[in-house]
């Protein structure tokens, strides 16, 4: 089957400087004007808007060359493909030789999933529901928790992540991670991917982060953030892969929350600087290219590129622990509410970032990693299920997976039109948003987003992944 209207859509985009062509779901873009660029894919659902601002904006990123030396090899989209606010579409997927793209990460990086399961029923949880949520509104949104660290324990942090962290912290306990069990973080730090740990370089991070010596209490640390981040337990609610599921530890009826959150300001402060840096070593006399990308070229600047992957290495460090603590604050609240569990962590795994693979690095933009045999984590939206997939390892897609469902409808539009929806047409109908934010719940009610379902199909129709366990949600924080 093809969309409907498509000859007309085809015609629009080529007005807009397009040169795409659609073949069972997949549509193949160009910029009419770059002919030597890659055509890239984006997966898309066949009753999926195509939005020509994110098609445009792809289509922008695979044509980005370097002058002095390097390009866009590979450039694809996830199916939660939709357009991003600074110039690069949610969901891309690029591999470059030779150059790296600052602005193609952006300022979130290393924003990803975390996901753990725990031995309670619903009946067991919802029992003692308000007692729990009391705790953890004081921790993630009154600012109770203590994420207390030395100088030392940054610095490590930034440095190495989640080893440096734990090695430092098993060290000098600070904070309530003092009630931690510790060993049983580190035998963890194998579920999390690249173990937590990446190449940073404390000096790269905010002074104000890593003094020389005393205690930092750093605000943003086990922050959730705004936008489409979140905390929320959910119940397997089906088991697909029972060999997989078994050995991961999952099993139909247990609780499960799951993470979604990123370097917070950390990463606002790198990736800013190293966007503004990239657009400053542009050669004198030079055009600025058209859509603003400004890659960094090993030819030209093989220190800067260096630099660049060090420091947002040192962000991606930083959300890594962000994650391990949102998580662990809520695993410590548990055992003062119901006592014995263990909730033991299935994987933790990054969207924006950029990876040594292929013939050079990929940049992945709201899409996550999706090797053959790893855990991938592709939640829906508050209303829907989300989904603990295995990883296929498709080429064709740079080994790569949606990383949600993607929305359908803006912040704005929410905003504008939203207060005047009924809770049934905003799909918030038993939604359970724990929130100190009205226009939160409203920005992301569920009709704000793709139907799960049908991103979950397309992938696995193109066999990037297959399901494991399908989770639904029970209740939601939202900063």
């Amino acid at each position: 089957m093809q969309p409907k209207n498509l000859k007309r859509l085809l015609r629009a985009l080529e007005r807009q400087g397009l040169d795409v062509t659609y073949n069972n779901c997949t549509y193949s873009i160009r910029l009419v004007n770059s002919p030597d660029a890659p055509v890239a894919e984006v997966l898309l659902v066949e009753d999926f808007p195509v939005e020509a601002k994110a098609l445009k904006q792809l289509a922008n990123l695979a044509s980005v060359r370097h002058p002095s030396g390097g390009y866009v090899c590979r450039a694809c989209a996830t199916p939660d493909f939709h357009p991003g606010d600074a110039g690069i579409a949610i969901g891309s997927v690029v591999e470059t030789v030779g150059q790296v793209i600052p602005g193609a990460v952006g300022s979130d990086i290393n924003c990803g999933m975390r996901l753990h399961v725990v031995d309670l029923t619903i009946e067991e949880f919802l029992a003692k529901r308000d007692q729990f949520v009391e705790r953890m509104k004081g921790d993630y949104f009154f600012g109770t928790r203590d994420v207390t660290m030395t100088a030392q324990t940054m610095r490590s942090l930034f440095q190495y992540g989640v080893p440096g962290w734990l090695d430092a912290i098993l060290n000098q306990p600070t904070g309530s991670v003092v009630k931690s069990d510790l060993q049983q973080l580190a035998q963890e730090s194998d579920r999390i991917f690249l173990g937590g740990s990446m190449d940073g370089d404390w000096k790269l991070a905010p002074e104000e982060l890593v003094p020389d010596t005393g205690l930092v209490r750093d605000g943003g640390l086990a922050t959730i953030g705004g936008g489409n981040h979140f905390v929320e337990v959910q119940r397997v609610d089906k088991v697909e892969n029972r060999t997989l599921a078994h050995a991961w530890g999952v099993r139909e009826g247990q609780l499960a929350f799951m993470i979604h959150s990123g370097s917070r300001n950390v990463g606002k402060y790198i990736g800013g600087m190293w966007r503004d840096k990239a657009k400053a070593t542009w050669q004198k006399g030079l055009k600025y290219p058209d859509s603003q990308i400004f890659p960094l070229s090993t030819s030209s600047h093989p220190e800067l590129v260096a630099s660049y992957l060090q420091a947002e290495a040192t962000a991606a460090n930083y959300a890594f622990v962000n994650r391990l603590l949102l998580a662990e604050l809520l695993r410590l609240r548990l055992r003062e509410v119901y006592k014995d569990v263990e909730a033991p962590l299935i994987y933790d795994l990054p969207h924006n970032i950029t990876l040594p693979e292929g013939h050079g690095w990929v940049t992945r933009k709201g899409a996550c990693p999706a090797h053959l045999g790893q855990p991938v984590i592709i939640p829906g939206s508050m209303g829907a299920y989300s989904y603990l997939m295995v990883g296929k390892g498709n080429p064709a897609f740079c080994n790569s997976a949606s990383h949600g469902a993607g929305r359908i409808r803006s912040r704005f539009d929410l905003n504008r039109r939203g207060a005047s929806q009924s809770e049934a047409e905003l799909g918030l109908t038993g939604v359970d948003c724990i929130t100190l934010r009205e226009e939160r719940r409203i920005e992301e009610a569920p009709a704000a987003y793709k139907p799960i379902q049908s991103v979950i199909d397309v992938q696995v129709e193109a066999e990037m992944v297959d399901v494991v366990a399908r989770l639904s949600p029970i209740l939601t924080f939202k900063a």
